[in-house]
């Protein structure tokens, strides 16, 4: 009976023992690392690279400027004009530029620096901006009064913030791609900018004389976007590079 016993015994601690050793066996599962959430960027070979450039019209008679009331608030003193439509000698500026097609799998190194938003006699300066997908915006008050920035994305996440006077500056990212995202002020109604977000460096905004340039472009054939927040729509041209070539490609938009 004890012979018995004993052996019931020896066998239980035997699979006891190969349990155990089953698990220390066992491999433990990888940690993900930087690279696996991060792809590492696509090299490009700076010899290589072009650019393009050019200039957007604005076709038919240039609106006049509305003018802003802001007396509601006397820490206001801007320009008073409105920058929906902003028209010099038929060159339309604020339109936004980028690679919409052409890259296919390429990443790209989410930039360093912050891109800077000023809010300025009651403004938003810049008017249009870029900025990809993770990359710091950096967002100041220089006016004696408080604004409340609300940008009111439809597939980033929507925030709502409250900024003094003299406080340090909000810094904020857009982990998604999205095309004139709206930023306003609730203090101000008057106050409104856009901010487009992409997944690659290759993008600008025309300036008061409707000119934008985009460089180090790596030789391909791409598909370039043109957007406006008002005159639409959004005008797709396409154009092929060559290793350091120099295109320009133009655009119009019709008045409303």
């Amino acid at each position: 009976m004890k012979k018995t016993i004993w052996l019931i015994a020896g066998m239980c601690a035997l699979l006891v023992l190969a349990a155990c050793n089953k698990k220390e066996e066992a491999p433990a599962p990888a940690a993900e690392s930087p690279a696996a959430s991060s792809p590492a960027a696509t090299p490009i070979d700076p010899a290589t690279v072009a650019t393009v450039s050019g200039t957007v019209k604005f076709d038919g008679t240039a609106p006049k400027a509305a003018k802003i009331d802001m007396s509601q608030d006397p820490g206001c003193k801007g320009t008073n004009e409105s920058e929906n439509t902003v028209v010099s000698n038929g060159d339309l500026a604020n339109v936004f530029v980028y690679v919409k097609d052409g890259l296919g799998n390429r990443t790209f190194d989410v930039p360093k620096d912050a891109i800077v938003l000023d809010q300025k006699g009651c403004q938003y300066h810049p008017h249009v901006l870029g900025v990809m997908t993770g990359q710091t915006v950096q967002i100041k008050n220089d006016d004696p009064t408080t604004h409340n920035i609300h940008p009111t994305p439809k597939d980033n996440r929507e925030w709502n913030e409250s900024q003094p006077p003299s406080s340090p500056a909000l810094e904020k990212t857009f982990a998604r791609e999205e095309i004139m995202l709206p930023v306003k002020c609730n203090q101000h109604p008057w106050m409104k900018m856009y901010v487009n977000v992409v997944k690659n460096p290759f993008f600008a905004v025309t300036d008061k004389s409707g000119k934008y340039e985009i460089k180090g472009l790596p030789p391909g054939d791409y598909t370039l976007e043109f957007v406006h927040e008002k005159l639409g729509p959004p005008q797709d041209v396409k154009v092929t590079v060559g290793p350091k070539d120099s295109k320009t490609v133009d655009a119009s938009f019709k008045g409303m």
